[in-house]
């Protein structure tokens, strides 16, 4: 699902496997309904945004590393991963496995949350030099309707 992206951490299980991208989290389940559900919810973009909130806690969805408050491994030794507005996620992965895929992923949420802060930055700036731009447009037009009168 995640096309163009290298994959920087991978971890088969019998029944999902997990894949830590650069900017994403994505967990698919290998086999059975889960999986034919999970299928369908990726498939249709719009099931996935209305029904995906019914489904998080069988089906376990792509999440963006930018969306992600807090991952930890919890007195299991499994991965917790906290999202604002939604269950949180558990992943089932041995203490080591856990911890590996932990500190990974506070890495690299800590980089995309900068890379989206600066993207948003950059935005800022252009809109203000477009709004800038655009006044002084607008300020020349209406000079030039004012001495064409």
């Amino acid at each position: 699902m995640m096309s163009g992206e290298d994959v920087v951490m991978e971890i088969k299980k019998p029944h999902f496997t997990v894949r830590l991208h650069e900017r994403s989290l994505e967990v698919d389940l290998n086999e059975g309904v889960r999986k034919e559900l999970e299928d369908v919810l990726e498939a249709k973009h719009v099931l996935r945004e209305s029904l995906g909130f019914l489904f998080q806690t069988i089906v376990p969805l792509d999440v963006d590393l930018k969306d992600i408050d807090s991952v930890k491994v919890d007195k299991k030794g499994q991965v917790k991963v906290v999202i604002p507005s939604r269950r949180d996620i558990t992943i089932p992965l041995k203490p080591n496995e856990s911890r590996r895929l932990v500190e990974k992923m506070n890495e690299l949420i800590a980089l995309e949350k900068e890379r989206v802060l600066r993207d948003e930055e950059e935005s800022k700036k252009t809109r203000r030099a477009l709004e800038s731009k655009i006044s002084v447009a607008k300020a020349g037009a209406e000079s030039l309707e004012r001495m064409g009168r």
